[in-house]
């Protein structure tokens, strides 16, 4: 896992670097555009929770005036969030903060289709939930110190019964106590949605690297294939607000009868 994310978020002034200076004169500043610092604006509303996930925000109008711009301006700055699922128009009614509760948000992370009908909701079973040190690669990835506590899962997902992908998940235990297996398993919506209703953590993105492998004799024996099966091995690294990493996953998914699906814009 060779995750190395820049910052999506960072829309303050940016200094240009010295390489762009020219016989030894001092570097100009350049200035983010004005809607991008109207959209840093509204994002750090959102991180700090002025408005909950699921709720209203103020019109284009009230932020304009709130922000002393145009409306235009800030049309523009929601547009970015909207494309970013970090707001939801909905016509008519307004925009809305975007929540991992909503229906269309259940597959926006989990990329595995079915190759025949529509994608169903997997069913959960959870096999591990317990608090470990993190080892040396999930701290460096998560950003945290060797040996901090991370709440560790495992779990198996099936479609219509069968089995068909093997997670882990490795979660800041700082962020994410009273985590436990009895939790998990009496919340009906998704993984997402108990993390951001609950613990006050929200995906907003992930970078993820995928690679085929061999099922060996333990994945082999959860996903009842035989071993040396090909799997679709997914490594994510989740990020919430200011590019924050709160979520390491592994995913081993079976594609005898799915397939990895993503959308490209």
């Amino acid at each position: 896992m060779n995750q190395a994310p820049s910052n999506p978020n960072s829309n303050g002034a940016t200094t240009s670097g010295a390489g762009g200076a020219v016989g030894g004169a001092a570097p100009s500043p350049t200035f983010s555009p004005l809607y991008q610092q109207i959209k840093a604006l509204i994002t750090q509303s959102l991180q700090s929770g002025e408005w909950k996930p699921g709720e209203l925000i103020p019109s284009e109008v009230e932020l304009a005036g709130r922000y002393k711009v145009s409306q235009g301006t800030v049309r523009k700055a929601i547009d970015e969030l909207a494309a970013e699922h970090l707001v939801v128009r909905r016509q008519g009614k307004g925009t809305f903060v975007a929540s991992h509760n909503e229906a269309r948000a259940h597959f926006r992370f989990l990329k595995l289709m079915p190759d025949e009908g529509v994608p169903q909701h997997f069913e959960h079973d959870y096999l591990e939930v317990k608090r470990i040190r993190a080892p040396a690669e999930v701290a460096r990835l998560l950003d945290l110190k060797s040996g901090d506590a991370v709440v560790y899962i495992k779990r198996l997902m099936s479609d219509a019964g069968a089995p068909t992908i093997l997670e882990e998940l490795w979660l800041p235990g700082q962020l994410f106590k009273g985590l436990t297996a009895e939790r998990l398993a009496e919340y009906k919506g998704p993984m997402y949605g108990l993390f951001e209703s609950e613990f006050g953590t929200r995906m907003i993105r992930a970078t993820e690297k995928i690679r085929a492998i061999a099922a060996d004799a333990p994945t082999a024996q959860a996903l009842k294939v035989a071993e040396g099966t090909p799997l679709l091995c997914a490594d994510r690294v989740s990020f919430t607000y200011g590019d924050k990493a709160v979520e390491l996953r592994r995913g081993l998914y079976l594609t005898a009868k799915h397939h990895y699906q993503n959308e490209l814009s």
